[in-house]
């Protein structure tokens, strides 16, 4: 059975060589091992590892236990065990937009995704049948602008200890901070590369009024800061004066739903890890 190995702390002599005899004394054979340092003299370390071990389950807590005295303790580190073979459990937000849901599910479906939708939660009633299509429950909570609070604690209800993420598939509603502190669990969300300009509604129309030549889509870890949590994925389409303001927006779905879905593939493949306000991400 396959495991990954995620180590991160301060850079020092010995952390490459203390994890792979750790791996090697339980009987693991390492398929992979990827590492970044920020700065080899005193700079943040970054480590993912992948390795193969017969009867992963039943040697587990040992192994947990060997690594926490000597790299948690031992290199001051922060470090996590996971099992491939255990999709992470998501929940999809979204309104009324449907192509990055649908993405997703598609690609749960197809099994080229590693995850287990367990819900979706959605403030209108619009994709309700759709999603159903998908054997998946659909939770409709309005959000009244007069108390949005209640919402989002109906919301965290049905959050709370059941999921390992959150996507934001489009999801027209400003998360709050309250909301991110007890979800308990990352939240990644998908908006078109125009931000900082042309912000609010009709971007694609701003940017045709502008005569924008690229357009693109970024996905991020949510943060307080609205939309400036640390970035996982982008990509970009050049257009030209000839592209309608339909077709600019044809385009940019198009971007949104191949990096919201590589940005949630990547981090339940546990590729993606934090660095303050960056990321470091693992081939």
């Amino acid at each position: 059975m396959t495991g990954r190995l995620i180590v991160q702390c301060r850079d020092q002599p010995g952390i490459v060589s203390t994890v792979s005899r750790i791996l090697t004394e339980a009987g693991a054979n390492i398929v992979s091992l990827d590492q970044y340092s920020t700065d080899p003299s005193g700079g943040r370390f970054f480590q993912r590892t992948e390795f193969h071990l017969e009867h992963f389950a039943a040697k587990r807590a040992e192994l947990e236990a060997t690594l926490q005295e000597h790299v948690g303790e031992a290199y001051g580190a922060d470090w996590a065990l996971t099992s491939p073979a255990q999709c992470k459990r998501v929940a999809i937000m979204v309104s009324k937009t449907e192509h990055c849901l649908l993405e997703l599910l598609w690609r749960q479906r197809r099994g080229e995704l590693p995850i287990d939708v367990v819900m979706v939660i959605s403030n209108h009633s619009d994709l309700a049948n759709e999603v159903r299509g998908f054997g998946i429950p659909f939770m409709h909570i309005p959000v009244h602008s007069a108390d949005k609070s209640a919402a989002e604690r109906a919301q965290l209800e049905l959050l709370r200890g059941n999921v390992d993420l959150v996507v934001l598939a489009r999801y027209m509603q400003i998360i709050s901070e309250r909301f991110l502190e007890e979800v308990g669990v990352p939240v990644i969300n998908i908006h078109h590369s125009f931000l900082p300009a042309f912000i609010g509604a009709g971007p694609y129309q701003k940017a045709k009024d502008r005569g924008v030549k690229m357009i693109g889509a970024t996905a991020h870890y949510v943060t307080a800061d609205l939309d400036e949590g640390p970035i996982i994925e982008q990509d970009v389409a050049r257009v030209d004066h000839t592209h309608t303001v339909r077709e600019l927006q044809k385009r940019g779905a198009d971007i949104e739903r191949r990096v919201l879905a590589r940005a949630v593939e990547w981090h339940c493949q546990d590729r993606v890890l934090r660095h303050g306000n960056l990321t470091v991400l693992f081939p």
